[in-house]
């Protein structure tokens, strides 16, 4: 029985457990939640992942949720070939850039994305939003180029765990027009990751998903879809003049806070 993967073409934290799957060569299957984002409920879904987000694995009787714990039994369950370094110290340093992509990054995009499809904020509170959007990211570009170095990749030699971490977001990044320039050294990394079959595939299945968003700013206005708002998208827009936007959602009740487990 495969291994099936709960999953949103759009979630980088999904995206990042395909891309392991597919360096590895496993083979899998995924499959979107039941009505997901409307806040409904997937008995299956919510079974592997209590928390009710994406992704959770399935491997015959056993389940594991969040993306970080979901990379580590890959890579427990199939090392060959390994995706996190050997040494102490880039092992660290692979996790830190996954979690700084996880926690601190992933709001930038998020917070765009409320703007530009569900359509949270217009006129004048959009551009100021946006602006410290972008302005965020490109603090991170220079952050990622000094750990990127004059390498290929992000921990020497080899394609791997802090890449795969790095480039949904960056991706992401680049399709809401805050990527970094293609000239710069973290843009010519983009392009080498973006070369990799395991990348591209999943960069693929996340293009072909951005055509069925241009509906998704009219389900919110009219109460059908529900976002996710946990603690780090919550402060994240809360810090980038976006406090009006969360006490509307609250209000129309088109956001939605993390599960309780039962």
């Amino acid at each position: 029985m495969p291994i099936v993967l709960y999953e949103h073409p759009l979630s980088p934290y999904a995206q990042k457990c395909k891309i392991a799957l597919y360096e590895k060569d496993v083979p899998f299957e995924v499959k979107t939640p039941a009505a997901i984002g409307t806040g409904q409920v997937d008995d299956a879904f919510l079974k592997a992942s209590p928390r009710g987000e994406v992704p959770a694995l399935v491997d015959g009787d056993f389940a594991v949720f969040d993306s970080t714990v979901i990379l580590e039994y890959i890579e427990d369950a199939f090392p060959s070939p390994a995706l996190i370094p050997r040494d102490a110290k880039l092992r660290a340093k692979a996790r830190m850039i996954e979690d700084a992509m996880d926690t601190h990054y992933e709001p930038i995009n998020w917070g765009l994305g409320e703007l530009r499809w569900f359509k949270r904020a217009e006129g004048e509170q959009a551009r100021v939003i946006e602006a410290r959007a972008a302005s965020q990211a490109r603090g991170f570009f220079a952050w990622l180029e000094r750990h990127l170095g004059k390498a290929d990749w992000f921990c020497g030699d080899t394609f791997g765990w802090a890449d795969l971490s790095v480039i949904p977001h960056i991706n992401g990044s680049t399709g809401l027009g805050v990527g970094p320039e293609p000239s710069s050294a973290l843009g010519r990394w983009q392009a080498r990751a973006n070369a990799r079959p395991s990348v591209a595939k999943t960069a693929q299945a996340a293009a072909e998903s951005i055509k069925g968003m241009a509906m998704v700013g009219e389900a919110v206005r009219q109460r059908l879809f529900k976002r996710e708002c946990p603690d780090h998208r919550l402060e994240w827009m809360i810090r980038s003049d976006g406090l009006d936007v969360v006490l509307e959602g609250i209000k129309s009740d088109t956001i939605r806070f993390s599960n309780t487990f039962r």
